[in-house]
């Protein structure tokens, strides 16, 4: 039989289940990745299982999200993870050495391994020929330990690339116009996987970042072949040795098909406030901007930086607009200050900010109230700049500089200037100095855990209760995100290895009183909540989860679940619910009182079963998707819970 490379890289990985589509598959994986802001909690829940060194072949974990010291929090965290790393025999990069993501692509990455990070964007490499997911951090725990990763076997999507791009046009154009095409929910339950003849076009790092923005149709993950351009990406990062041939069979076939043809996109832009919001830049040309933003995981290549400086080159940016400058890694620092593109971006008036993911995730460079922000990062969810009535575009690099220039948004094409011809360096800096590696068995097993006063402790979840009688402390709409469940930003991160403070700010952004009401309500039995399709979409940061479940929320009913976050309930012992008939959630309103009986039962023998509205003489029926491995772990309350109950599997 024919394969494709997703097939090709499920089959040699798959320990148990079958490749058909929608049956619960478990993957041995190979590397993991961690980066700080969910990290924390990963490695205290590695110390919370009593895991004793990491199984993989390699993890590593980054500090790139939480770099603004302004005062011990941070810090401290990032001594926690350096000692955590030493003991548990991850690699560690440390603070300044750039966002996890490219790095990983830079230092660590192999075509044919999997990769399972606890950051969303970790699918941006794919681009290796790599199966690389985002997955909650209790599933990276497990998979540190030498556990599977369990998912649904998704659908394989194969989108057949012909063409060039066009001048002013490059791979962001790519990834906006799938989500033109398809909108955030395009990807859900499908492996996106590019081929054909417009690839020889196409760079390892322009593959990076249209295999980034998959998480933004809300596909498992997007994968690339490794041909001939990954071993020349190989080669000049010194680690040729690394490279394997991994391409699709001849005659294979794909689950979906689509097809773009590279040589007719336009340049695009995501309008305010949601990644699928895409229209060609010619339509809000004219628009005035406050902020011009380069940077972040989705756009971390040189040609990213150096395409800018070459156009601002000589120019100065428009009064009054902010141009901020966040490079991707310091290795990329190094190599943009050598050829002179660091000089010209500031001789035009550019912000020059430390190497990490900052303003992407709301940590600094935020912008200003009611003001428009052009940015080449992945998401534009409300209020994830920092700013809570933000109003931010996502562009190309091309629009970003053509708009800096202009003081408005700009279709680069008018810029009546030729196209700037930009090349990676054919021999780039290779810098490990601040990526330590991994300590012998004998000496990590005599480090101790450092834990600063922000530190605390999990605590332990009690198990399914099999009687629930709860209120709806919230109805939402469609498309939620995390960082509308738990913002990220300066506020919030630092606060990332402390559940207790961290959970004030639990839906802060939809409702300011939640975390008062739901205080309350665990002193009743808990409390639920109400939402439409796509709910949990965006980053995987499992403190989404894991603070409501400490405030006292049980159930989640929702028309429809994000992939991750729907996992991570389940992990945490939410108990997460979709409505049969999409039509009952206009029956329910905030405060209306959910009565569950004979839960435990019910969970366990159906997966579609009654609940009751209190006081209304109604009953709607609810169905989850839980497996039976799933179902174990939410009637024990959680992961952690399950996984102390088999310690005999878990101490590695």
């Amino acid at each position: 039989m024919a394969l494709n490379v997703t097939q090709k890289l499920i089959k040699s990985h798959l320990i148990s289940g079958e490749m058909k589509h929608g049956e619960e598959i478990g993957l041995k994986i190979d590397q993991t990745l961690t980066q700080d802001a969910t990290g924390t909690m990963v490695m205290l829940e590695l110390e919370a299982m009593g895991v004793k060194r990491a199984q993989t072949e390699a993890s590593a974990q980054y500090v790139d999200h939480n770099v603004i010291q302004v005062d011990n929090k941070n810090a401290d965290d990032h001594l926690f993870l350096q000692s955590a790393t030493q003991r548990f025999g991850l690699y560690y990069s440390r603070p300044g050495n750039g966002v996890s993501h490219p790095v990983h692509m830079q230092r660590l990455a192999k075509p044919g391994k999997t990769l399972l990070g606890s950051d969303s964007h970790t699918c941006a490499n794919g681009c290796m020929g790599m199966l690389a997911m985002g997955a909650g951090g209790l599933d990276v725990a497990l998979a540190i330990a030498g556990k599977p990763i369990y998912i649904k076997m998704p659908q394989v999507w194969g989108v057949r690339l012909t063409g060039e791009l066009p001048d002013w046009v490059s791979a962001k154009d790519v990834i906006l116009e799938m989500l033109r095409r398809y909108d955030v929910k395009g990807g859900v339950g499908k492996i996106i996987e590019y081929y054909g003849p417009g690839l020889n076009h196409l760079s390892a790092m322009d593959r990076h970042v249209i295999a980034n923005m998959g998480a933004e149709l809300g596909a498992t993950t997007t994968v690339f072949p490794s041909d001939e351009e990954i071993k020349h990406f190989l080669k000049t990062q010194g680690r040729e040795e690394d490279w394997t041939e991994l391409t699709a069979d001849k005659g294979a076939t794909y689950d979906l098909n689509e097809e773009i043809n590279l040589s007719e996109l336009v340049p695009l832009i995501a309008k305010p406030s949601s990644p699928g919001n895409v229209v060609p830049v010619s339509e809000v040309a004219g628009t005035p901007i406050y902020q011009s933003y380069l940077g972040s995981s989705a756009n971390p290549g040189y040609r990213d930086f150096a395409i800018v400086s070459e156009i601002v080159k000589g120019k100065r940016a428009k009064q009054g607009v902010s141009f901020d400058v966040n490079p991707t890694s310091r290795q990329l620092l190094t190599d943009l200050v050598k050829e002179g593109h660091i000089a010209n971006l500031l001789q035009a008036d550019a912000r020059l900010h430390q190497a990490g993911c900052n303003g992407c995730i709301g940590m600094g460079q935020a912008p200003a109230t009611g003001r428009n922000s052009l940015r080449t990062t992945p998401r534009n969810f409300p209020g994830r700049s920092g700013t809570l009535e933000d109003s931010v575009f996502l562009c190309s690099p091309e629009t970003a500089a053509a708009s800096v220039l202009n003081g408005k948004i700009t279709d680069p094409r008018t810029l009546g200037m030729p196209y700037p011809l930009v090349k990676d360096p054919e021999t780039p800096t290779v810098d490990t100095k601040l990526l330590t590696e991994p300590l012998p068995y004998e000496e990590a097993r005599k480090v101790e855990l450092y834990k600063g006063p922000n530190i605390a402790l999990i605590p332990e979840m009690d198990e399914l209760k099999d009687e629930l009688e709860i209120p709806i402390l919230l109805k939402m709409n469609d498309n939620i995100s995390t960082d509308e469940i738990l913002a990220g930003g300066a506020r919030v991160l630092p606060y990332r290895s402390n559940l207790p403070e961290i959970s004030k700010f639990a839906f802060e952004i939809i409702d300011r009183t939640y975390y008062s009401r739901a205080k309350a309500s665990t002193l009743e039995g808990g409390h639920a909540i109400v939402a439409g399709s796509n709910y949990g979409q965006g980053s995987s940061r499992e403190h989404a989860a894991l603070a409501p479940r400490y405030l006292g929320l049980r159930v989640a009913l929702v028309k429809d679940f994000a992939r991750i976050h729907w996992q991570n309930l389940v992990n945490f012992g939410v108990l997460p619910l979709t409505f049969v008939d999409p039509d009952d959630y206009k029956l329910l309103e905030n405060g209306d009182v959910l009565q569950l009986s004979n839960l435990r039962e019910a969970v366990k023998s159906a997966k579609e079963f009654p609940i009751s509205i209190k006081g209304k003489n109604r009953q709607i029926l609810v169905r989850h998707s839980m497996s039976e491995r799933q179902i174990d772990v939410m009637l024990e309350g959680g992961m952690i819970n399950w996984a102390k109950a088999r310690q005999d599997e878990t101490h590695v």
